[in-house]
């Protein structure tokens, strides 16, 4: 005989000998079935709460019956409503384990064969435990979560009392050990709040953009969303009061930079308000006394920090400058929420495009455009152009990085699969590029 035939031949031994079934033995049975379904019934307990949607919370919420207000007293505690079904949930399979062993003895003598009464004991008890209480009544809550939480919450009240000094402990225990194992470290890093929102449900598409935009916040330098100094509307002091007001209402600008000879030497701002009580008085009047301090920063200045100064200092606008102490542009209030919640625009606002689609996968961009901006437009990672961005934060500055020089009008650039196409530049920038997405090129 063979090894194999040996072992299962011992295994399925049918020297069996079967007991008469008692009244006992039927109680036992009972009460087994009891505690099966307890135990489906806390195992269940334990998805139905914790995966309630919230939808689901606002359905409960706006219940008026007491078991409704009883699910919402029990989630204000989750730690404490956690332990007390896990605590519960092997309180009953324990009583399971137990009666299961004394019914079966009761029913059969193993003694002539063993291995068979411990594939019973064990792999049986354990299969139908498995299954009827811990799979199918998970996967009918999770299906179910508002009828199984409800109809289950009066009992897991009951049960929070009774095993409230056990449930109490272990909510405690389990805070101290947490806190020696990860040394009380409860931050999130970036790249964990990144992956969270790659993983959120795709209905919540505008939300997701507002999250995104407060996970990238403090990653960015003023430098990436300011107004570069070529765009940006300035008065020179020499200029007077009647010009200046013409350059005012032909720009919209509440607060406008103030400088002397060369943008590089900003003397102030010039908010408007200031200047409304005086707008009659003509060239005579001496509006540079009207101009409040500039506020300056660096190109490298993270946003959030340079928000929490806007706080601070009370102002709405600074003057951004490089190393060697040059005006490159100015940053507003508006352009770091912007970073944010996306566009704000009021009723005084012209629609600035940089942007016009042609076709399907072929736009024209002017040179100016932010890379941020450009990013959100063709739906691209914030990467996609790390290998060759250097320090450029617009397209025209992208496309230099890559040349190393201004490219003359109808040059061919291609990168991956982005066909860049010079529409219009003279020898000091690029001013359009026509940009194509080419189908089937890896990326």
């Amino acid at each position: 005989m063979e090894e194999s035939d040996y072992f299962f031949g011992f295994l399925f031994s049918t020297d069996i000998v079967f007991l008469p079934f008692t009244a006992g033995i039927g109680i036992g049975l009972l009460g087994l079935a009891i505690l099966l379904l307890m135990s489906a019934l806390i195992s269940g307990s334990e998805v139905a709460f914790f995966s309630l949607s919230p939808s689901g919370l606002n359905t409960i919420e706006k219940g008026e019956t007491n078991s409704s207000r009883v699910v919402c007293l029990l989630l204000e505690d989750q730690e404490r409503l956690l332990a007390t079904i896990v605590v519960a949930n092997n309180f009953v399979n324990i009583a399971i384990v137990i009666f299961s062993t004394i019914i079966a003895e009761s029913l059969m003598d193993f003694s002539a064969a063993p291995a068979l009464g411990f594939f019973i004991m064990v792999v049986v008890i354990t299969f139908l435990l498995l299954l009827f209480g811990e799979i199918l009544p998970k996967l009918y809550a999770n299906h179910n979560p508002v009828r199984f939480a409800l109809f289950m919450a009066q009992p897991l009240s009951f049960a929070g009392k009774v095993f409230s000094p056990v449930s109490r402990l272990l909510v405690r225990s389990g805070a101290f050990f947490y806190r020696k194992v990860s040394g009380a470290r409860d931050n999130l890093s970036i790249d964990d709040l990144s992956h969270a929102l790659d993983l959120a449900e795709p209905s919540l598409k505008e939300d997701k953009k507002i999250l995104r935009g407060i996970v990238d916040f403090g990653n960015k330098a003023v430098t990436e969303i300011m107004k570069p100094r070529i765009d940006v509307v300035a008065v020179n002091t020499s200029t007077g009061m009647n010009k200046l007001i013409s350059i005012i209402i032909e720009s919209g600008y509440s607060r406008i930079p103030v400088y002397t000879e060369t943008f590089d030497d900003v003397r102030g701002i010039l908010y408007v308000k200031d200047l409304l009580p005086h707008h009659q008085k003509g060239d005579a009047f001496k509006w540079q006394t009207l101009i409040r301090p500039p506020y300056f920063v660096p190109e490298t200045k993270k946003i959030n920090d340079l928000l929490k100064e806007f706080q601070h200092q009370k102002i709405h606008m600074a003057v951004v400058v490089d190393e060697y102490g040059g005006t490159t542009g100015i940053v507003t209030m508006e352009d770091i929420l912007e970073e944010i919640v996306g566009e704000i625009s009021d009723e005084f606002d012209l629609e600035e495009l940089y942007f016009s689609k042609l076709e399907d996968n072929t736009y024209i961009f002017e040179g100016k455009t932010p890379l941020n901006d450009f990013y959100k437009i063709l739906n691209l990672n914030q990467d996609e152009f790390e290998d060759i961005r250097g320090d450029a934060d617009t397209l025209a500055g992208l496309i230099l990085e890559y040349e190393g020089e201004i490219p003359e009008k109808n040059k061919k650039i291609v990168y991956r699969n982005f066909e860049f196409k010079i529409e219009a530049a003279d020898n000091r920038r690029i001013k359009q590029i026509r940009v194509r997405l080419i189908k089937g090129k890896e990326v």
